[in-house]
């Protein structure tokens, strides 16, 4: 029978000693590490470290950054754990142009800003500065343009909002492609059809359509065009049907003679 090894409590005591002494160490190092990331968490948060370094803006294209960035109110001085991201969202949807707006924070100090902007589907022209119309209708008389801009048309003789409201709302589902190609837009009522529009066209063409389904009409212009003599002007009819009505050969003659004096 084998003897059973015994090991004395004088041996054993060393090696007690030994492993408390480890893990007080291991304790100390622990509380110390802790120490000192706290020290350096609050020098962090108390010196322009942990401020808003960038402030980045995307998807606007009518408003400018620096209007942006303004409502925010926020600058390099804002610490960045402390900013507020639904206000900082109320404020910039304070601006007429803005549909929605998205904040977020980028570590270790961005603030990221996506906009989404009502479109713009027309200008008026008051007391000889132009002014933006949104999809919504609403005209932006305090944003004022020395021109208009080329990406919607000059709207006029819009005195009813209703009326512009409703044309507005088929501007708004027409393709960009054949906004674009849109000078002037009038409102021409009569007694039996106040919605009757009448349209100038950038390739020299005349339009005369319905506010009503004119999105739905107006998506033919390309096809109609790329049909006629590229010689010949006239006024393209697409209310009920579609048809070409060719301006009389003096007219014509009248107008090359002025587009030839420009």
């Amino acid at each position: 029978m084998a003897e059973k090894k015994i090991v004395s409590i004088e041996d054993r005591i060393p090696k007690l000693k030994e492993n408390r002494k480890k893990k007080a160490n291991r304790r100390l190092v622990l509380y110390l590490s802790l120490f000192f990331l706290l020290i350096v968490v609050i020098l962090y948060l108390q010196s322009s470290l942990s401020n808003v370094s960038t402030i980045n803006v995307k998807g606007n294209t009518n408003i400018k950054k620096e209007t942006i960035v303004s409502l925010t109110g926020l600058s390099n001085e804002d610490n960045f754990w402390k900013v507020d991201t639904d206000a900082i969202q109320k404020k910039v949807n304070e601006h007429a142009e803005v549909n929605s707006v998205k904040v977020e924070k980028d570590f270790p100090s961005t603030i990221s800003i996506q906009v989404n902007e009502f479109e713009r589907v027309g200008y008026v022209q008051k007391n000889g500065a132009f002014y933006p119309i949104l999809e919504t209708g609403e005209s932006l008389t305090s944003y004022s343009l020395s021109s208009p801009g080329s990406d919607a048309p000059l709207l006029r003789g819009w005195e009813k909002q209703t009326y512009l409201e409703e044309m507005t709302r088929e501007l708004r589902q027409l393709p960009s492609s054949v906004t674009r190609q849109i000078s002037e837009l009038y409102w021409t009522p009569t007694e039996k059809n106040p919605y009757k529009i009448h349209l100038y066209m950038n390739d020299g063409f005349e339009v005369e359509a319905s506010i009503r389904n004119f999105s739905e009409n107006m998506r033919t212009y390309p096809s109609i065009v790329s049909q006629l003599d590229p010689g010949q002007k006239g006024i393209i009819h697409i209310d009920v049907g579609a048809y070409f009505e060719a301006y009389p050969s003096s007219e014509a003659e009248g107008e090359s003679s002025n587009e030839d004096n420009r």
